[in-house]
Parts: structure tokens; sequence; C-alpha cells
């Protein structure tokens, strides 16, 4: 006798197959002319060229941009020939690796001689050598929704591992068994938490317990590349769910140690709530309040996201229990700084990104000392002097940082904060908070007490600013007043 369940799960997949390759001739046919004219060039010099990887994953997804991505039984030197009549412009950054980059019309391509790369035990790099089929090509893929091909012109579908299966199923496996894929490229081992945050996809069970077996086979992979996986993690649309396979399956450790160390062991009364887990939702609610991508600037935000996942990365070594039974982190933000710093810097993030995230991570309390709304004027134009331009930032992140499940502990704590930017706002109405300068330059300093460059100039200058901090803009006449007050209490 039939069974009803099984003839459902059996429909259901053919319905999403069949929608998927309606999805997928869609995108093709809108990429034809460019993909074809191509192909016929590769065939009237006695190659073959096939779409492949992620461009016909993407395709099946709905999702294909104007990134192609090509693979060739010709090689690197004959593919040059071959597109540089053809292309606006034509890069050689990867022919090394047996990839040719060109521009045509509004298509960025790439287009690679069938490969196979591997590493050995202790190198960084991967050894490439050219193969001769594309079935050869395709084993040698991260995954086999990714190891399909549509061979052109023809348009002949090829999938030997069953990716279109996996990618109905959104099941991420690897062609062969993962261990060969990861010890071939341990990168991978990244990529498949990447793409599992990117494409919302789940990760094969025998493939998790590869990379928690290997997971310290990523070690000779370089920190670029490793960096670089973790951007793209960070920036998908489901950034905690890489996040967590990471943390579940000891890369993080090697990659971002400061991540797990977050999983605090809970205090017998759970006094302090449970950190990994309010950090991996302040970086949901932060990516919550990005700009749309379709505004100007807007999009996901590499800073704030990083700011949001390290905000309290402080905490595990700032943990005291107090007499009273309470759990206290002070001054966590402090250190939380410096160590993203330090983590960031290892990384080999860019000097500038640095500095922003760790300004971030040391401002987030700072709201917290506005509490009912008690401020000075003053101390609100220290509050944005010190964000400077990552105030909206700052904004943002202060809000994502509130967790509670105590409704009216969180509306009280979002009131505040309208307040305190309803205050920025009128502030910077009247006074251009944005650019919080002394009411007298150096050079009117100079003039006035008739002293030439030097450090009394210098002293005199943060005195003003102070005073500009403290009381708002002052008539110029004012500050020439104050200025020769506090010159005459130097002596």
């Amino acid at each position: 006798m039939p069974n009803a369940n099984n003839d459902s799960l059996t429909q259901s997949s053919t319905n999403e197959l069949s929608q998927v390759q309606r999805r997928a001739v869609s995108e093709l046919l809108r990429v034809s002319p460019v993909a074809d004219d191509l192909a016929r060039r590769f065939q009237e010099a006695g190659f073959t060229l096939a779409l492949v990887g992620g461009s016909v994953r993407d395709a099946l997804l709905g999702r294909l941009g104007n990134d192609l991505d090509f693979t060739t039984d010709a090689r690197p030197q004959d593919v040059l020939k071959i597109v540089r009549p053809w292309a606006d412009s034509v890069w050689e950054v990867g022919i090394a690796f047996g990839t040719v980059g060109c521009r045509k019309a509004d298509f960025d391509i790439e287009v690679t001689t069938y490969r196979s790369e591997a590493y050995d035990r202790t190198s960084r790099k991967p050894e490439v050598s050219y193969g001769d089929s594309i079935e050869q090509d395709l084993v040698r893929r991260d995954f086999t929704v990714n190891a399909m091909a549509v061979a052109l012109p023809e348009k002949e579908f090829i999938d030997p591992h069953n990716g279109l299966e996996d990618l109905a199923a959104r099941v991420l496996r690897t062609p062969g068994t993962p261990e060969e894929s990861f010890s071939d490229d341990p990168l991978r081992m990244m990529r498949a938490a990447r793409f599992a945050a990117q494409l919302d996809f789940e990760v094969a069970p025998e493939v998790v317990t590869a990379m928690t077996e290997m997971s310290g086979r990523l070690e000779i992979v370089s920190t670029e590349r490793v960096r670089d996986e973790l951007n793209k993690l960070i920036l998908s649309d489901h950034p905690r769910k890489g996040l967590k396979l990471l943390v579940d399956t000891g890369l993080a450790a090697l990659v971002l140690p400061e991540l797990p160390a977050l999983r605090l062991e809970r205090d017998e009364h759970h006094r302090h709530k449970d950190v990994y887990e309010h950090t991996l939702t302040v970086l949901e609610q932060a990516v919550a309040l990005e700009a749309p991508r379709d505004q100007p600037g807007g999009g996901p935000d590499l800073v704030l996201r990083l700011a949001a996942l390290l905000h309290d990365i402080g905490k595990p070594r700032t943990r005291r229990f107090e007499k009273d039974g309470r759990v206290s982190f002070h001054h966590h933000e402090v250190v939380g700084a410096k160590m993203t710093k330090s983590r960031m810097t290892k990384l080999k993030y860019s000097n500038e990104l640095v500095k922003d995230v760790s300004k971030l991570v040391e401002l987030h309390l700072r709201f917290h000392g506005y509490g009912t709304g008690e401020w000075t004027d003053s101390a609100v134009r220290r509050y944005v002097r010190d964000a400077g331009p990552l105030l909206e930032r700052l904004h943002k992140l202060t809000r994502s940082d509130c967790t509670t499940r105590n409704k009216r502990k969180a509306n009280a704590l979002s009131r505040a904060y309208d307040g305190l930017e309803e205050r920025i706002a009128k502030l910077q109405e009247q006074e251009e908070l944005d650019a919080i300068r002394p009411d007298l330059d150096g050079n009117q300093i100079m003039e006035i007490l008739g002293v030439g460059p030097g450090p009394q100039i210098g002293k005199a200058y943060k005195h003003m600013l102070e005073l500009r901090l403290e009381n708002g803009p002052m008539s110029h006449d004012e500050a020439v007043a104050a200025l020769k007050d506090w010159w005459a209490a130097q002596g």
C-alpha cells in the first residue's frame, strides 16, 4: 500500500525542482546573449565552455547577478587569445591559478581552466594542476550545489553529484567525502559556514562531523583568506547561523576565540544573561536597523556588525561575583575595546576599520549613564564629540544592545534613547555639534596672548574646547575674556 506521506514528500520535492528549473531558464535567458557569444568563440577555436559553480547555483535560485563564472578545457594563454579581441577589458590577476578575468558590457566574467588543487600538510597556497574533463573539474569543487554546470551554447545541464536535489532540499554536501574535500582546501570548512549563512541552508551531518574533526587543519590557510570568508559570513543575511556553526565545530576557537569564550558558565542563581546568545541577538537586531540596500549608504554594514559581535568580549575577563550575590563586569567595555583592537589586528583588518570598531565597543555603554534623562547639555556634547562620525552607528548599536524580555524595561530604555536623540538633534541645530571646536582658533589664541606656537598654545586650545563643551557657544568677547582669565591664572 502506498505511503501517503512519502507520496506527499515526493510531490513536494518534484514541485520544488520544477520551480528551481523555471527560475534557471529565466535567468539563463537574461545572460544568453553574452554567454552564447563567448561560447561560440571558444567553440570556433576548438574548445568547450560551460557556465559553472556559483553562477549555476544562483541561476537556479533566481538570484544570478552580473558576475559570471565559466570553466573550459582551454589553457589560460588560449583563453587570453579568445577574450582579448572580444572583451571591453581583461585582467590576469588570477592567471597563476588558471583564471582569466574580463568585462563585457555590464558583466564581470571569469574563465577558469579545468583544474584540481590541493594543499600539502604545510602549504598556505594551493598547488594547481589542469584537468581534461568537466567531470574532473566538478568533483574538486567545494559543495554539490556548486558542482553543477551548463554546457554552452547548447544549454546542456551537467550535474554528476545531484547538486540540483541538494539545492531543492537546501542542504550543503561535498561531491566526494568531506574529509577529502577539506584536506584539499581547509578553507572550505569556513565556506560551509558562510554558505549556510548566505543561503540559509543546512549543512549535512557528515560535513559538520568532518569540520569538527578537521578544524585544526584551518591553521595552514592564510589569515587574509580566513578573514575574507569571515567577512562574507558576517555580511550575510543569516550571520547567526554561520557563527553558531563556527563555534559548534571548533573553527571559531581558531578564527575568533573571543566568541566561544562568551559561553560563560551560568552562576547557580542565573544572575546574568547568557552573554553568547545575547551577542548573537544583538547582531541580529543591529542587522535589522541597517538602512535598506536601495537607500544611499544602505545595505550590510561591516563596522556595525563587527561592533555588535564584539561589544561584550571583555565580559569573560571582567566577571566578578560580588558579596551580595550579584555578578559584575566592571569596565568590560574598556577591556573589550583593547581585545577588539588586538583580535582585528591579528586578522589583518585595516587600521581604519580596527579604530572604528574598537571605538564603538568602547562607547557602547556610555548611554547607560544617561538614565532617565538627567544628562547636562555638556554631557550630550561630549557624547557626540566622542562618537564623531560613528554617531549613527552608535545609536544603532546601543539600541540593539537591549535584549531584555521585560517589555516595560525595554520600552523605558527605548524612550530614554529617543529622548537623547531628540536632545542631540536640538543641540545640533543650535550649535553644529558635528564639528565642535573652540570659539577661538589657534591663530586667534596666539594673537590675543601675544605668544608664538608652542605647548602653551595647545593647552590654551584644549581649555577653550572644554569651555565650549561645558557651556556651549560663546560670543567672541566672552571667549577672549575667558582666555585671558585662564592665561592670568597660569602666572
